[in-house]
């Protein structure tokens, strides 16, 4: 049996111009050309999980970037999972798995939970791993104040870090505002 690929974890101050080049092009190229500029930001300043193949090519990426939330009469620091590819030709070979491990860990070293906002596509990765839909309502915390996100109600999913619970969904989560797609 061959050994599994070895996942590189680094935050994106270690990454080479040259680097983030290399992801850029993973990820327009993973998402059919739909992965906006706003979306590359949302991916970056955080740790980054990269797989190369044995010449060295880059075949999968995924990170973490940390994200405040507010629930309730608490703000949380949450680990939201940004930007999860595999190189076409690699998929079903457990490329995801291995990222979202590396994610994972990340996750429960440095964040109260974890949060993503998951495609069809892509749901079925994070189930398998245990992340679960937020049954709660979601909002973002915008500059006039916080602002409803129903239509993200169903695809965003979260996971307790190692050791701590997750909020209760009596009260929605409001995440941080951004450019772009809020969640």
């Amino acid at each position: 049996m061959a050994q599994p690929p070895a996942v590189r974890i680094a935050h994106t101050f270690e990454l080479t111009p040259a680097e983030l080049a290399r992801i850029r092009d993973l990820l327009d190229t993973a998402f059919d050309d739909d992965f906006a500029d706003e979306d590359w930001e949302h991916s970056l300043g955080g740790a980054h999980a990269l797989i190369r193949d044995a010449d060295g090519l880059l075949i999968a990426h995924g990170s973490v970037v940390r994200r405040q939330v507010r629930h309730a009469d608490r703000s949380y620091r949450v680990g939201y999972v940004e930007a999860v590819a595999v190189r076409a030709d690699r998929r079903r070979e457990g490329l995801g798995h291995l990222v979202m491990d590396a994610l994972e860990r990340v996750i429960d070293g440095a964040h109260d939970f974890g949060a993503l906002s998951a495609s069809d596509a892509g749901a079925a990765l994070y189930v398998a791993r245990g992340w679960q839909v937020w049954p709660g309502r979601l909002g973002a915390l915008g500059p006039a104040g916080p602002v409803p996100l129903p239509e993200e109600e169903g695809s965003t999913y979260v996971r307790p870090a190692a050791g701590r619970p997750l909020p209760a969904p009596g009260d929605p989560l409001h995440f941080d505002w951004r450019d772009g797609d809020l969640l």
